[in-house]
């Protein structure tokens, strides 16, 4: 398990949902996905459930344990030193909301919120590694909606040792970043909308990769998703994004042949 959880060390390595109400949750993204999610019924685990597609692991869905927080994807970057990574959190502007802490025997965690609120955390794994799967259905990107976007870049250039690659998007669009590790695209990140409304925080969006964008955004629909962004196209691909019935947002996917 040490090679697994190496090898996603700066880079993604989990997602989950904390959700107001977990069994519904649950329900909806096994219909959405096809994920078959199975609930840890030792109690320290606190009725999470480990979803699966294939067999393999692909994302966590949970009880909120703030029970005042929203309803949210969560993005966990992987670490071999959770301790020291949350001094470089601290040194570089970030908070440590949560202080890395045992996860069972499963491996330790932290969440962070950076320099412009949004919040992420972080996994250091030792039973679990990570995603097990980038098949269909499963975790495709995950991308920094940002209150002043160059406030946040140094920050995660200086705690992941990310860099930079800029892409113009277009008339009245801001620039796209994409962050690097050892020249392989991990996240992006870019201005939020000013039409999004301005209680709104910085963010980090949730995008899972599917066949067809258009047909899984119907299927989202259909089980009573709201719309937030219709399919449609990107220099990389197609997309959309909306918001599941307990309100947590997340996007579609669909990557250009390349």
């Amino acid at each position: 398990m040490a090679q697994a959880t190496t090898m996603i060390a700066n880079k993604p390595a989990w997602v989950d949902l904390a959700s107001a109400d977990a069994e519904a949750s649950r329900n909806y993204y096994s219909k959405l996905f096809g994920w078959q999610v199975e609930v840890d019924p030792d109690p320290q685990y606190g009725g999470y459930g480990l979803a699966k597609t294939g067999g393999k692991d692909a994302a966590g869905i949970g009880p909120k344990m703030d029970p005042n927080g929203p309803t949210a994807w969560n993005l966990y970057i992987g670490t071999d030193d959770i301790e020291e990574l949350t001094r470089k959190v601290q040194a570089a502007g970030g908070t440590a909301v949560t202080a890395p802490f045992d996860v069972g025997d499963q491996g330790r965690m932290a969440v962070y919120q950076d320099p412009v609120g949004a919040f992420i955390s972080a996994w250091q794994g030792t039973r679990m590694g990570g995603f097990q799967t980038n098949a269909p259905n499963s975790f495709g990107w995950a991308e920094l909606n940002a209150r002043g976007v160059e406030k946040a870049l140094p920050f995660y250039q200086s705690v992941f040792g990310w860099t930079t690659r800029q892409s113009e998007m277009g008339e009245g669009q801001p620039p796209y970043t994409e962050f690097l590790l050892d020249g392989d695209s991990v996240a992006g990140a870019w201005e939020m909308n000013p039409m999004v409304p301005a209680e709104v925080p910085s963010y980090w969006q949730i995008y899972f990769a599917v066949e067809d964008v258009d047909a899984s955004f119907k299927k989202a629909i259909d089980l009573d998703a709201e719309e937030l962004l219709p399919p449609q196209e990107f220099p990389g691909g197609r997309f959309a994004i909306v918001s599941d019935p307990e309100g947590a947002s997340f996007g579609l996917l669909k990557m250009a042949a390349g």
